[in-house]
């Protein structure tokens, strides 16, 4: 991992507001922890990732006797649980932190320990501070990043071929071509789970991205200034796209992760061709497949580059999945976070998650071949733009999601977009 790569408006939170979450003084550790106790929450609710976990939290209190009381949350469901948990006082130790303004919102409201003076050399060293600067609020840290999590599209290789694609797509116009060839074939070019409504504003994040220069971008959680024509233009260029129709029958109502007939199950089982996801999907698609083995013909190739624009084409938009401790978590929370980085967790982490650990000296685990071009990718990007959900907040980002699928459902239109973001972030 490049440790001089910068993530594109991790300096920009800090001016993020509450977002929805009330000021309160911290937690009571969720379930009534203590300094013998830690409890947590996260999203890996089946399979290799919540057992990884559970081994984790086994291990940790083998070690230093506290023990972890687990609690496995679906990922959409979690941010409003901490949101309400932020609210009435009763936040877990450790919490599944995401960056950009959703931690500045909880930097804010103050359910969150500053961890600057509490991560070990050892953990410093090992991740760096690129992948800490997406939970740098101010100049203090407040979460300790897992995973890396950059985005692009997956696709069967044996799909592709079968429509006679040679190679994958590295612009838009090849991959309207590759889109025409798939429905010519009877395939569903791209699965989309719309449903959950982040999936398919990823779309018009990715335009956004390409359209927009890294300044605007990085500025754009402190001003939240719409105005630039950039934003428009994304708007215009995703429907224009959304209009050759390159997505799943019933794409609205197409869940993401969850089942065979999910966007991810879609290309489990060959019954679409693509799906724009990050680098989490690789672990996702293999749980759904008939054997819940790795899909054998899994293909990745980042976001194609467009015909114009001021983003740089190498640059990509990704996520980073990180661990914060309550503000009012005992001492051993932080303990727990240094744990985990260790090599020996994070290699593990990798091999369950199959993911991209946060911590270089672990990536030599990373062996999938589907991931392979994810980190080389990675290394080699420009800059790293953070979802933008992520990095607007709850609030302004919900808004942004939910009118980037009425545009898809023919009841928004570009201008939509950008006025319903707008509004929301005046409204704060």
């Amino acid at each position: 991992m490049n440790a001089r790569k910068t993530w594109a408006a991790a300096i920009a939170v800090a001016a993020v507001g509450t977002l929805g979450l009330a000021g309160c003084s911290g937690g009571s550790g969720g379930s009534g922890s203590d300094e013998d106790t830690l409890t947590m929450w996260h999203n890996s609710t089946t399979g290799d990732g919540k057992a990884y976990w559970e081994e984790v939290g086994a291990a940790f209190e083998e070690e230093t006797g506290v023990a972890v009381n687990i609690t496995s949350l679906q990922n959409e469901d979690l941010d409003g649980k901490l949101q309400t948990a932020a609210n009435s006082g009763d936040m877990p130790d450790v919490l599944l932190a995401r960056g950009g303004g959703k931690t500045a919102a909880m930097v804010d409201a103050g359910v969150v320990k500053d961890l600057t003076d509490l991560i070990s050399d050892d953990t410093h060293s090992a991740i760096g501070d690129a992948a800490f600067s997406a939970f740098t609020i101010d100049g203090s840290v407040y979460a300790v990043p897992a995973s890396v999590l950059p985005e692009g599209i997956f696709y069967s290789e044996d799909l592709f071929e079968a429509a006679g694609i040679d190679a994958a797509p590295t612009t838009f116009d090849e991959l309207d071509t590759a889109v025409q060839k798939l429905k010519d074939s009877g395939t569903d070019p791209i699965a989309l789970g719309a449903k959950a409504a982040w999936p398919a504003a990823h779309w018009y994040y990715s335009f956004a991205m390409r359209a927009c220069s890294q300044e605007t971008l990085e500025n754009i959680a402190v001003t939240m200034d719409f105005s630039d024509g950039c934003w428009l233009s994304a708007a215009e260029q995703l429907e224009e796209f959304a209009a050759t129709e390159p997505f799943n029958k019933g794409f609205l109502t197409t869940d993401a992760q969850e089942g065979a007939g999910s966007s991810a199950g879609l290309v489990a089982n060959h019954q679409a061709a693509m799906e724009l996801m990050g680098g989490w999907n690789v672990g996702v698609i293999a749980s759904l497949t008939p054997d819940a083995q790795p899909l054998a013909d899994l293909g990745w190739f980042p976001l194609p580059a467009t015909a114009e624009g001021e983003g740089d084409p190498t640059a990509m938009m990704g996520g980073m999945d990180g661990f914060a401790c309550s503000a009012d978590s005992p001492p051993a929370c932080e303990d727990f976070l240094n744990f985990i980085i260790q090599k020996e967790w994070q290699e593990k982490y990798a091999v369950a998650f199959n993911s991209i650990p946060a911590s270089a000296e672990a990536q030599e685990a990373v062996t999938d071949p589907s991931l392979l071009p994810i980190m080389e990718a990675y290394n080699d990007a420009a800059y790293v733009v953070l979802y933008l959900d992520t990095l607007l907040g709850q609030n302004v980002g919900n808004a942004l999601n939910t009118a980037v699928v009425e545009l898809l459902a023919g009841d928004g239109t570009p201008q939509s977009i950008i006025d319903t973001v707008t509004d929301a972030a005046a409204r704060g």
